[in-house]
């Protein structure tokens, strides 16, 4: 980032300062509590001169506290940036790695913490809370100020099967299981994560329907997860469909229905 000359007949000494600070350091996004710290005995009086600098339209308040430049958008920081340990997840990292055609009307953060939805500059940020140990296989994209935490491709897909009303539509997962280029390793970590057994028994059965023969071992793996008790392929569907007794799932979507889910004739 360049660092900017400001010139204004509405900006004060201490404003340009600041804002030349604010180059120095590269931040586009920031806390109040982070500018505090680098101002040290400097601080005094600078909610005052932030909420001044909001007033010009200059920065825009994101949340109490929380702050950007006036023009700064990017969705997927400003969502991590909203929830201590935000994550990008679901659906919007199903989008983020190109396996939905659908374009998610929210973007999907998950946080070990409550967290209100809310709307900030037009766009919809949905939080799902989890417990601590399902926040795992998580990366880091982007750079500087501008980086964001997203879990991994494996990651996502196994967060969906586990909760799958935040994937954009079950036919919509499934796709985006057979299209993704999935690890056996990071499959059978996501999986310890999320610890859902049903929801491993579904994505083992379509890793071996989708014969994915470069996931054997996460089939493997996933086998032996297998418990007794039946559950719905699709655990929103209705209590009908063939029995499959390896995988103890009953498919209340056809074997027909699934390939043809994926070659999206329905």
């Amino acid at each position: 980032m360049a660092r900017s000359t400001y010139i204004s007949e509405n900006l004060t000494q201490k404003q340009i300062d600041f804002m030349l600070m604010l180059d120095d350091y590269e931040l586009d996004i920031f806390t109040l509590e982070e500018v505090k710290a680098q101002l040290g005995d400097k601080a005094d009086n600078i909610n005052e001169l932030i909420e001044n600098l909001v007033h010009k339209r200059i920065f825009s308040r994101i949340e109490r506290g929380k702050y950007c430049r006036y023009n700064f958008r990017d969705e997927n920081v400003i969502g991590s940036f909203l929830a201590s340990d935000g994550v990008i997840s679901y659906w919007s990292a199903l989008h983020k790695y190109g396996l939905t055609e659908q374009f998610p009307n929210s973007i999907f953060v998950q946080t070990s913490k409550a967290k209100k939805d809310k709307i900030v500059f037009g766009v919809y940020y949905k939080f799902v809370k989890v417990i601590s140990s399902k926040q795992a296989e998580i990366k880091e994209e982007g750079y500087g100020n501008h980086k964001y935490r997203i879990t991994t491709i494996e990651k996502t897909i196994a967060d969906c099967f586990d909760l799958p009303q935040y994937s954009g539509g079950y036919a919509e997962l499934i796709r985006a299981f057979n299209e993704a280029s999935l690890n056996s390793k990071k499959m059978i970590a996501a999986c310890e994560a999320i610890h859902n057994i049903a929801a491993i028994k579904r994505m083992g059965y379509l890793a071996t329907l989708f014969e994915k023969n470069d996931l054997t071992d996460f089939i493997q793996y996933a086998e032996k997860q297998t418990n007794e008790k039946y559950n719905l392929f699709d655990p929103a569907g209705e209590e009908e469909g063939e029995f499959v007794n390896r995988w103890k799932l009953r498919l209340n979507i056809t074997e027909e229905n699934i390939l043809g889910i994926i070659n999206k004739q329905y």
